[in-house]
Formats: structure tokens, C-alpha cells, sequence
């Protein structure tokens, strides 16, 4: 005797299509994890909320970039010497307002800043910021981002801010993500236990859990450089190029560094922005670019040195001390170096 079927109580598979299930809130995933930071007190929970409220009004100005007078520069340049935008200054602004009021953040490295900001409380943190990288992107509706780290102060709550501080490795990071403003708005990140991505949603206002346990490939197909710089690489870099080239990988360059940075971080590829004629040093900021991505690329099983050695361990000697950056799929990483 066959059993009958309820069909009241069996959910078709239009329905089950419908209701496909969602990740975790950022908030809960934050909340459910936080025992994993050994100094867990809820102040580093909150400065994550902090960050990723900060990002949700910076991504509405983003989005409304078309339609109210916020593009362009405002004539005038950071410490970095980059034409500051207008974007640039206001999510200065939007994170520099977030992150004071909560009083875990003593004090705040920008890229938009000459100085460090010293927030005048007994916060136990400090965070370098690039508030919004590859803002002059803006105009041609290309992706942007933002880029953080969160470090412990060094020295006692309560007194000055000193420079120890503030020009700290990369290793010293408790915590590091960015932003990324694109077709979707994502925010990824670590607390040294993995790899993280969040995808906005804009109709209920929060992040949901949608790239958990993140891995960057070992291997991948894909270099990133300026290659209209090519001209003033050193030799090394030109026979990597070239190697690349032999290996019909594929060349993508978005001029985003977050941008490219994510693609990688998901497909396998490396992104290399190294010492030229004009910037013998390096183009890109240690503090408040590369160690962040770095700490990421590390903890999702990628690589970052500046050539010769890892990134996180480089003591900064200045604020806006520049680097060159070689990042992504650590065997290309390694191949990379085996140029030199």
C-alpha cells in the first residue's frame, strides 16, 4: 500500500529555489568568533562594526557619485603625494568619525593625514587606513576600495601616543580587511584565524557571510602590473614579464589595488607594483596598504614580499614609508623572486 504524500507540508522546488538559505550577519559571525583574539574584551568586535558601518555610508556616497557633485579633486594632495579627490576626503571623514567614537581606537594612520591622529582617550588600538584607494576611479565608474589594520598600542593606555605605536610591523597586526566597492559591495577580512568575505546587501542594510574559509590558489594564470612602466623595471622584472608572457598567462590590470587584489585572491595570480626609475623605492605605502593585504594574502596561504623580503616583517622607519609589492599565489610569488 502506498503511503500518501502531504503535499501541503512539502515545499516545491520553485519554493525551495526561492528561499535559498544566506550566510551569517557580520554581527553574529563577529560575536561567534571572538574568542579566538586572545585579548577578547568586545573592544576589537566593535571596531570591526565600526569599520563595516563606516563602509556602508562611504558605499552610499559611492553609489551616488553620478548623480550629486562628489567627483573630481578637491586641488590639493595628501602626504603621499596623490591628487586628493573629493571621495577621498569625505571617507576620511565617515571612518575618521566611526572609529573615534567608540574609544577603542587611540589613535589613526590615513593616508589622507600628514600626522597620525591622536584621538585624546584610553583606547587600546591603533588603525592605519587608506579611507578610499583608487578613488580617482571614481569618474570612470570603476571598482574601489578600502584598505585597514588594526594594531595594539604599545605603550600605556592613557599616556602619549608614541612612535612605537604607530610604526609598527606588519607581524604586529591584530587584524586586518578591506572594502571593496564594485558590482557588489564586499567586505573581507582576519583576525590571524583565516580568511573572511562578507557580500553586502543593500535592502536589509547589512553584510552576510559569503566567502568563508577564503584560499588563495598556490598557483594561478593571471600577473597584474602597470606595464606602462615597463621601460624603467629593473631586468628582473622585465624577465619575469617576459616569462609570464612565454606562459601565455593572461595580463590584468584594473589600477584598483584592492580590485586587483581580490580577483587574485580569488582566481590565483600576482599583483606587482615594484621600484621604478621614478619611485626607486617603491610606489605603493607599507603601513597602510601593504601590510593589511599581506596579512590577508598570509592567512588565505599567499605570499607578499617587496622583493627580497616579506612585507609583514619590514619595520617602518616613516609614516608614509613606500614599498615595492609582490603579491598573491605564493608559487608565482616565489617565481617572481627567483629573478633576481
Amino acid at each position: 500500500m502506498q503511503r500518501s504524500i502531504n503535499k501541503a507540508n512539502t515545499p516545491s522546488i520553485e519554493t525551495s529555489r526561492i528561499a535559498q538559505p544566506i550566510g551569517s550577519p557580520l554581527d553574529r559571525f563577529i560575536k561567534n568568533n571572538q574568542d579566538q583574539f586572545a585579548y577578547a574584551s568586545g573592544e576589537l568586535s566593535q571596531i570591526l562594526r565600526d569599520i563595516a558601518l563606516a563602509s556602508k555610508v562611504v558605499n552610499r556616497e559611492v553609489n551616488k557619485a553620478g548623480l550629486i557633485d562628489i567627483m573630481g579633486a578637491v586641488g590639493s594632495q595628501n602626504m603621499a603625494g596623490d591628487d586628493q579627490q573629493k571621495l577621498d576626503v569625505l571617507a576620511n571623514i565617515r571612518f575618521t568619525r566611526a572609529l573615534a567614537k567608540g574609544g577603542e581606537v587611540c589613535a589613526l594612520v590615513s593616508e589622507e593625514s600628514d600626522s597620525f591622529v591622536d584621538l585624546s582617550n584610553e583606547g587600546k588600538y591603533v588603525i592605519a587606513i587608506d579611507p578610499l584607494d583608487g578613488s580617482s576611479n571614481i569618474d570612470v565608474n570603476v571598482s574601489i576600495g578600502t584598505i585597514f589594520s588594526v594594531y595594539r598600542r604599545k605603550s600605556p593606555a592613557g599616556t602619549p601616543i608614541q612612535q612605537e605605536d604607530i610604526l609598527q610591523r606588519g607581524a604586529d597586526q591584530v587584524a586586518a580587511g578591506y572594502v571593496l566597492y564594485g558590482s557588489s559591495t564586499m567586505l573581507v577580512y582576519t583576525t590571524g584565524h583565516g580568511v573572511n568575505g562578507f557580500t553586502y546587501d543593500p535592502t536589509l542594510g547589512e553584510y552576510f557571510l559569503s566567502h568563508p574559509n577564503m584560499h588563495m590558489p598556490e598557483d594561478g594564470r593571471i600577473y597584474s602590473v602597470n606595464e606602462g612602466s615597463a621601460n624603467s623595471f629593473s631586468k628582473p622584472v622585465k624577465d619575469y614579464i617576459q616569462y609570464c608572457k612565454d606562459q601565455k598567462y593572461t595580463a590584468r590590470y584594473i589600477g584598483s589595488l584592492v580590485a586587483d587584489f581580490h580577483r587574485n585572491m580569488l582566481k590565483g595570480g600576482v599583483y606587482i607594483y615594484p621600484a621604478t626609475a621614478k619611485d626607486p623605492d617603491g610606489k605603493l605605502r607599507l603601513i597602510y596598504e601593504c601590510n593589511a593585504l599581506a596579512f590577508i594574502a598570509e592567512q588565505a596561504g599567499g605570499k607578499a614580499t617587496n622583493g627580497q623580503m616579506r612585507i609583514l616583517d619590514i619595520t617602518p622607519g616613516t609614516l608614509h614609508q613606500r614599498t615595492a609589492f609582490y603579491v598573491g599565489s605564493k608559487n608565482m610569488v616565489d617565481k617572481s623572486g627567483s629573478f633576481s
